[in-house]
């Protein structure tokens, strides 16, 4: 019953992602977005790495069937981690567009630390959602989320260290000018 129950949640996170990553999915990108341990595939292209997390979903229902428990468990979470790490990906999109345009712009300081205060809302806002999944009950793997929220608050804090350095930056241009 438990185990009917994370596949019919990790199918339906996996489909509604798979409709939000279409305008996306084809893109190439210069070099493979994810490390090889996560996404075997090195693909440029959401697409393919869509796809693989789609594999993982047909082993995993095969391992359940089979009542594999150690795979079920080794699925389970390698699908959890493959479709976290391909929300992040879509959430950073329109960021990735502006990136090649970084260099030749020059931004502001006041333009970088608007940047980097919406990456701050956006950590915040990722870590209140893994949080909330966790005080839910209903998330099967707590460890995981676990460290996802200690990952996302390791770059939250970079996040508000590199917002304080501009900070300073501006106080520091304001007061010799």
């Amino acid at each position: 019953m438990k185990s009917a129950r994370l596949l019919t949640q990790l199918q339906a996170r996996l489909t509604e992602l798979a409709e939000r990553l279409t305008p996306v999915a084809q893109q190439r990108s210069a070099r493979a977005r994810f490390d090889n341990q996560l996404f075997h595939s090195q693909s440029v292209r959401l697409a393919d790495c869509l796809q693989e997390a789609d594999r993982n979903m047909a082993q995993l229902r095969q391992a359940v069937t089979h009542q594999r428990s150690e795979q079920v468990a080794w699925y389970a979470e390698r699908l959890v981690l493959q479709i976290t790490a391909l929300e992040r990906e879509l959430a950073t999109q329109t960021l990735r567009k502006t990136e090649p345009a970084q260099a030749d712009t020059g931004k502001t300081l006041y333009e970088k630390l608007a940047e980097h205060q919406e990456y701050e809302r956006r950590l915040q806002s990722m870590i209140a959602d893994r949080e909330r999944q966790l005080e839910s009950g209903v998330q099967p793997n707590a460890p995981l989320v676990q460290r996802e929220i200690a990952a996302l608050e390791g770059r939250l804090q970079r996040c508000r260290q590199a917002l304080k350095n501009i900070e300073r930056r501006i106080e520091s241009r304001e007061s010799h000018d």
